[in-house]
């Protein structure tokens, strides 16, 4: 088949969930002999310039084509996806494939030039603190356009699945993330730059967002009694005006680290020497950072909501979601039994990445272009 996806920034990266997706679908049906492009942003990455890389016409495979893009907050995803869904509709494609509610605003172009179109919603981004007014409104306009256009429409959790059928009527596929399995590393890079040893941190790692819950995790862990740092590792997406309120927020207590944006070697040995990772958000679509940590054998504390409670099952740690009171004894609780912290490490990765398997999830992913509902 010849396949093209559109509505991330950028592949080859780790600017967010959605562009690792993209890369490791892409990556295998081109492995599995079809013809994959896709379509990147120009622009600069989303925590800065100093971590561009060059533009690639080629990646394992998979062709790549850069569309114009008018970098202004708000606006950057919506013009990308206008103008690659121009291209896509005039493109030789059997199966065009929207990522984010948003660039689903397009789909109806490719649609009508009888391309079979498919969506994958990673979250209802409308409901993101991030956007204003017409962000918002815009990404509704994409969610209402997959609903109306789509053949298929993929979903990651079986919330979203639930609100598709309860607002619209609307059936979707649920097909979760994927993860790999990986090989620990020692501390070396992050004893240098941050002096972090193993097991002498918490880590959250992921978008420096508000739907994120961060505000509530500085706030519980500056009442926890440990000696143990709070490492908050990752980078803005329009959003370095909460940046530096979380930097506010955190300024008095030492114990706490901002790493910024963290890829390779840095970024696994981050997941490797982690105590525990903590996921308090308000909001997922299915977060591939606690699928991550969790291959990464972490004992993991995450907030209750269904996108994260339903991933780690009885392998973590829950506490209420926006309850700072709650998180803070959890918290508290993991700092000082260590054993039971060893009982989740020791379980963690084998049972995550036996459940989500990324070339399950592409080989369910290609039955459903192909027309099987039945998977």
């Amino acid at each position: 088949m010849r396949i093209a996806m559109l509505g991330h920034k950028r592949i080859p990266s780790r600017e967010g969930g959605i562009e690792i997706v993209v890369e490791e679908l892409s990556t295998r049906m081109v492995a599995l002999g079809h013809k994959v492009t896709c379509y990147n942003r120009t622009g600069h990455h989303v925590s800065g310039e100093e971590f561009d890389k060059e533009n690639l016409k080629e990646y394992k495979g998979v062709k790549l084509k850069t569309v114009l893009t008018i970098n202004l907050r708000g606006i950057a995803a919506m013009s990308s996806s206008v103008f690659a869904a121009i291209r896509v509709a005039f493109g030789r494609y059997d199966i065009v494939h929207f990522h984010a509610e948003g660039p689903c605003a397009m789909l109806w172009l490719p649609k009508l030039f009888d391309k079979k179109c498919i969506a994958t919603i990673h979250g209802l981004d409308h409901q993101r603190a991030k956007w204003g007014k017409f962000a918002s409104t815009y990404i509704m306009l994409g969610e209402k356009c997959a609903v109306k256009f789509a053949d298929e429409i993929i979903v990651l959790s079986e919330n979203v699945q639930k609100y598709f059928m309860d607002t619209y009527g609307r059936e979707t596929k649920f097909i979760p993330n994927g993860v790999n399995k990986p090989i620990l590393k020692n501390a070396e890079i992050i004893t240098e730059k941050f002096s972090l040893n193993k097991d002498e941190y918490i880590l959250f790692l992921g978008r420096l967002v508000p739907e994120k819950g961060i505000k509530y995790l500085i706030q519980a862990f500056k009442e926890v009694k440990t000696n143990k740092k709070l490492v908050i590792a990752g980078g803005s997406s329009d959003t370095n005006e909460f940046e530096k309120e979380l930097k506010e927020l955190a300024k008095n207590d030492g114990r706490i680290i901002f790493t910024g944006f963290v890829q390779g070697k840095e970024l696994e040995e981050l997941y490797s020497n982690a105590y525990l990772y903590c996921l308090p958000s308000d909001l997922e679509g299915m977060p591939l950072s606690l699928l991550e940590a969790m291959s990464y054998d972490n004992c993991c504390l995450v907030s209750d909501i269904e996108e994260c409670s339903s991933v780690i099952k009885d392998k973590g740690i829950v506490f209420k979601k926006s309850d700072i009171n709650d998180l803070k004894q959890k918290l508290q609780i993991v700092c000082d039994d260590v054993e039971k912290v060893k009982k989740y490490k020791t379980e963690a990765s084998e049972f995550i990445c036996k459940k989500y398997n990324w070339d399950d999830v592409t080989n369910r992913t290609l039955r459903l272009y192909k027309g099987d509902k039945n998977d």
